[in-house]
C-alpha cells in the first residue's frame, strides 16, 4: 500500500513527504512534473518508493494501476503561478487533474486531503468557507474555486475522508524553486543579504506603505494540520489554513532583518529605526496587479478548530526567524 504525493518535489509536497518519512513511511509514491529540473533537490533527504511523471501517473492511474494500493492521496500538484494567464492549461492542470483523483479516491474509498487556496476569497473581506464569501479574481483562483463546488456537490454521496485546505500566505523550507512566486520571507532575506535593504510595495486600497495586510503562515503548521487529518480519517470537510491573525508584510521584513542582524551580534531595531537606517525601502505598486491583489487576508479559522485541530500557529517573528536560521544554515 503506498501514499501517492503530488506535487511531491515541490514546496508543501516536499516537506509532506518528509514528515510521512519522519513518521517511518516510506511507501510512498512521487508524482510530480520535473520540467523545473532544480526542483529535484526538494527530495534528496527523503526516502520514497517511486517517482512518476505526472502524465505517466494520470495514464496508470485510469488504467487502474493503483487499485488497491492506495493507503491514501495527499494533492499538492497544481500551477500556483497566480499571474499564468494560460486558462486552458491552468484548468487541465488544477482542475481536471484533482477531479481525476477524487474520483480515485472515492472509488477506492481511501482518503483525499488537496491544497486549496484563499485566493478563492478574492477581494473580499470575509475569509469564511461559505459560498457567499468567495469571487476568484484570476484564472489559478478559479480552478481552485470550481474544485470546491464540486467537492460541495458530492458530499452527501462521499464514500471516503476529503479534506480540502484552503492555504493562505504559506512560507518556509523548500520553496527555493518557485521563483518570483516564493514567499517574501525568501525574497526578504535574499534582497537584504544581496542589497544590505529589503523593497516592499508603497501603499494601497487604504493601506499604508508595507502596511497591507496577509496570515502568513509557517509550512511547518500546514504540514502539522495535514498530519492531523491523516490521523483522523472520519473528518471531512473544506478549512481554511491560517494563523488566524493577519500580519502586515512590513512585520515579515523587521523579523526577516532583526533575525539576519542577531546572527551578526547586532541588536534588534524597531521599524521606524529600519526606516531611518533605509533597510526598508519601498517600490511602486505594480499596474498589472491592480484589481487582482488581495490586500487584506486573514483566516477564519472556527471550523478547522471545530475539527479539533489544536494545535498553535507560528507568529510571523517565530516562523520567519525558524526560516530564516534554516537558509542561514543552507548559506554558510
Amino acid at each position: 500500500m503506498y501514499y501517492i504525493v503530488t506535487g511531491a518535489a515541490g514546496f508543501i509536497g516536499s516537506n509532506i513527504v518528509k514528515a510521512l518519512n519522519e513518521r517511518g513511511e516510506t511507501n510512498i509514491i512521487a508524482v510530480d512534473n520535473l520540467t523545473k529540473a532544480d526542483k529535484f533537490k526538494n527530495l534528496t533527504d527523503c526516502d520514497i518508493a517511486d517517482f512518476l511523471d505526472k502524465n505517466d501517473f494520470i495514464e496508470r492511474l485510469k488504467a487502474g494501476h493503483f487499485k488497491g494500493l492506495t493507503t491514501a492521496v495527499l494533492h499538492e500538484g497544481a500551477c500556483s503561478d497566480t499571474m499564468e494567464t494560460d486558462g486552458r492549461y491552468m484548468m487541465e492542470n488544477n482542475y481536471q487533474y484533482s477531479l481525476t483523483l477524487l474520483d480515485h479516491c472515492q472509488r477506492e474509498e481511501v482518503p483525499f486531503l488537496y491544497a486549496s487556496s484563499a485566493s478563492v476569497y478574492g477581494g473580499g473581506g470575509v475569509f469564511k468557507e461559505s459560498r457567499e464569501y468567495e469571487s476568484p479574481l484570476n484564472v489559478y483562483a478559479y480552478s481552485k474555486f470550481l474544485f470546491d463546488q464540486v467537492v460541495r456537490r458530492r458530499w452527501s454521496k462521499r464514500t471516503s475522508q476529503i479534506a480540502g485546505f484552503r492555504y493562505f500566505n504559506v512560507y518556509g523550507q523548500r520553496e527555493q524553486h518557485k521563483g518570483r512566486m516564493a514567499s517574501v520571507a525568501f525574497h526578504f532575506f535574499n534582497q537584504f543579504r544581496a542589497d544590505g535593504y529589503v523593497k516592499l510595495f508603497e501603499g494601497c486600497d487604504g493601506y499604508g506603505n508595507g502596511g497591507q495586510l496577509r496570515d502568513f503562515v509557517s509550512v511547518e503548521d500546514v504540514v502539522n494540520v495535514n498530519m492531523y487529518f491523516l490521523d483522523h480519517p472520519g473528518k471531512s470537510g473544506i478549512f481554511n489554513l491560517g494563523t488566524g491573525k493577519s500580519q502586515s508584510f512590513n512585520d515579515v521584513a523587521a523579523a526577516t532583518i532583526n533575525t539576519l542582524r542577531a546572527e551578526k551580534g547586532e541588536s534588534a531595531l524597531t521599524l521606524e529605526q529600519m526606516h531611518q537606517q533605509q533597510l526598508i525601502r519601498y517600490i511602486p505598486f505594480p499596474d498589472a496587479l491592480r484589481g487582482k491583489y488581495q490586500s487584506y487576508t486573514q483566516a477564519d479559522i472556527t471550523a478547522l478548530r471545530d475539527a479539533g485541530y489544536a494545535g498553535q500557529f507560528l507568529t510571523v517573528e517565530q516562523g520567519t526567524a525558524n526560516y530564516v536560521n534554516h537558509m542561514l544554515g543552507k548559506t554558510k
